[in-house]
């Protein structure tokens, strides 16, 4: 096992600020080949002469010009920091120190944000800092499940260990947020371009039939008469259904982040759709058991993993669950009867806890009912597909087609009269 520095607690020392600069340069090598590349030093002269130490004749140095645009980098995403997980994990089990991880990491960043936040740490262990301490001050990339694990695993030894056990959490919970995007998404797209498409004809088609009607001197007939009170209405008033509709969203999006009991409320609204919400139902049971057992298996007290556990099932019916859990567990009950008195788990999940639990391995049998439901979701996905397709052509038939219907009825009643 590779010995890592931020294992050994060492003096603090004071902080530095980081002294480099990214300078780009252009050279030749003893062969007359012509080169260039960029590269972090003190200053221009600096760098000169580390060039010359590698055998290139630099002709140009200078400092890399910041963009004008997007200078601050993208925000670092979910994938970026799994992929920074593996990366450490693969190169510390390959006994690379952990300075040196960082600065491979670092240096291959094209976010300039990542990039920074990288750099930021590998200074602050080389200050005397251990990981889980330098990671701290960046907690919404870093949860608190992440440095409680990084933390443990600092503590009993086992780092490399546990950023593989880390990296392999956030790519399986990578994937199942992606599966669960993909699912959402195609329904959610289609139904909104028949919005729009219905919307259009609404604003722009109707009014052109509308001056047609009204040349043939008859009454139209009543599901016409419904559809041009529809067009009359949107093209009169299209601009506050657009901001209500806006309101609406952001309203919802502002009351969701701030009320707990509104986002407790639609959580379990979402629960009780058809085929999605059993989507979301194995996905926050894959997401609490794989997270448990990741935990547990990390050397966290399992009431201290449930604490942490809660926020990471992504449903609020799903974390007053485990919340209630934590409590019973604190107090002496067992996980297995915990689970049972939320009455939100099934009896499959209780009764693999307690196999767990009566043989001392609670974490492999969570791991497999994370591995169990993740199957199903991903078999949920796949059959969505099919079985939202008939209802989305429903939808699209019952708005585009019965208006293109109710315009062309008063030239079928017309043509039938002559």
């Amino acid at each position: 096992m590779a010995v890592t520095r931020s294992a050994v607690k060492k003096a603090p020392a004071p902080a530095r600020e980081n002294p480099l600069n990214l300078f780009v340069w252009e050279g030749t090598d003893k062969r007359g080949i012509k080169m260039k590349g960029e590269q972090q030093s003190k200053n221009v002269n600096f760098l000169r002469a580390e060039l010359r130490k590698q055998g290139i004749t630099p002709t140009v140095v200078k400092a890399k010009p910041k963009p004008l645009f997007g200078s601050a980098g993208k925000p670092i995403t979910p994938k970026e920091i799994a992929f920074f997980s593996r990366q450490m994990a693969t190169m510390m089990k390959s006994g690379v120190p952990i300075v040196a991880s960082l600065e491979i990491i670092e240096g291959g960043q094209k976010n300039v944000r990542m990039k920074k936040m990288v750099e930021q740490i590998r200074f602050d262990i080389e200050s005397g800092s251990s990981l889980s301490e330098a990671i701290s001050k960046y907690p919404v990339q870093f949860d608190e499940l992440y440095r409680n694990l990084v933390r443990a695993g600092e503590g009993a030894g086992v780092l490399e260990t546990v950023l593989d056990t880390i990296a392999n959490y956030k790519e399986n919970l990578e994937a199942l947020k992606g599966k669960i995007k993909k699912a959402l998404f195609y329904p959610a797209m289609t139904i909104a371009v028949a919005i729009i498409v219905s919307a259009i004809l609404l604003i722009f088609v109707v009014p052109q039939f509308e001056e047609t009607f009204k040349s043939f001197g008859a009454e139209l007939p009543a599901f016409t008469q419904m559809i041009v009170a529809a067009s009359r209405f949107m093209v009169a008033y299209w601009w506050v259904m657009l901001l209500g509709a806006l309101a609406a969203l952001f309203g919802g999006l502002f009351f969701f982040k701030r009320s707990p009991a509104f986002q407790h409320a639609v959580d379990r609204g979402i629960l009780k759709i058809p085929v999605i919400g059993e989507i979301m139902r194995n996905s926050a049971i894959a997401r609490f058991a794989r997270t448990t057992a990741v935990t547990f298996k990390a050397g966290v007290p399992l009431v201290e993993a449930l604490d942490t556990v809660a926020g990471a099932t992504g449903n609020m019916v799903y974390e007053k669950a485990v919340n209630r859990m934590r409590d019973d567990v604190a107090v002496g009950y067992p996980v297995n009867m915990a689970m049972k008195q939320t009455g939100v788990f099934p009896h499959m999940v209780i009764q693999m806890t307690a196999i767990g639990e009566e043989a001392g391995a609670l974490d492999t049998m969570l791991f497999k009912v994370a591995e169990y439901f993740e199957q199903e979701v991903n078999n949920a996905v796949d059959a969505l597909a099919s079985l939202i397709e008939p209802f989305i052509m429903v939808i699209i038939g019952t708005l585009v087609g019965g208006m293109v219907i109710g315009m062309y009825l008063p030239i079928f009643k017309l043509a039938a009269t002559i």
